[in-house]
């Protein structure tokens, strides 16, 4: 059986269901898919390492906030220090999403951050597998709209709740997690 960790921090409640969705496609493909979240102060609960050191592969997710992750997600990734010592994601496969309020809002830095982390923990990055919705008819409701290859990419207006999130960008967010649960077991073998 393929495990796949989806480790994201979320500050409004966004992020968490594009992960969610990311969750859903991941699973569609007879993966195992968990959620871990960091908490508000940065933390998980010490049995998410012992979860995340024995997953096939990982999607990391963060809010772009200032032109890059969340301290939350910073602090995570810092305290994988000993993890990164010991070599223990090595070889596992790596992805990434964001949002954010704004078309841009810079999130290309975010999915940056999230790849250079992988890197250096040795991990296989994965992007999205998908061609962008580029047409003078494409609406937000399309497949890949924001055009991200790196990583997942959401749009998500400052003033909307959770429940009006763009229904194309939790739709891309399945076919994502499908992707990469797909290369996960390419990878496993």
């Amino acid at each position: 059986m393929t495990t796949i960790a989806i480790i994201f921090h979320s500050g409004y409640g966004h992020t968490k269901r594009v992960a969610e969705h990311v969750q859903t496609g991941a699973a569609s493909t007879d993966a195992t898919v968990e959620l871990i979240a960091i908490d508000n102060e940065g933390n998980i609960p010490e049995a998410a390492w012992e979860t995340l050191k024995n997953a096939d592969g990982m999607i990391f997710g963060s809010p772009t906030y200032m032109g890059n992750v969340s301290w939350q997600f910073k602090k995570f990734a810092d305290a994988s220090s000993k993890t990164w010592f010991r070599k223990e994601w090595k070889g596992k496969v790596a992805a990434g999403f964001t949002n954010s309020a704004s078309l841009n809002g810079d999130k290309g830095s975010t999915i940056s951050y999230l790849a250079t982390f992988a890197a250096h923990h040795k991990m296989l990055w994965a992007g999205t597998d998908m061609h962008p919705s580029a047409e003078k008819s494409s609406t937000r409701d399309d497949i890949n709209h924001l055009g991200g290859y790196l990583g997942l990419l959401v749009a998500t207006p400052g003033d909307a709740s959770v429940e009006e999130m763009i229904p194309g960008d939790l739709k891309t967010a399945e076919v994502f997690g499908a992707n990469v649960a797909t290369v996960v077991k390419s990878v496993k073998g």
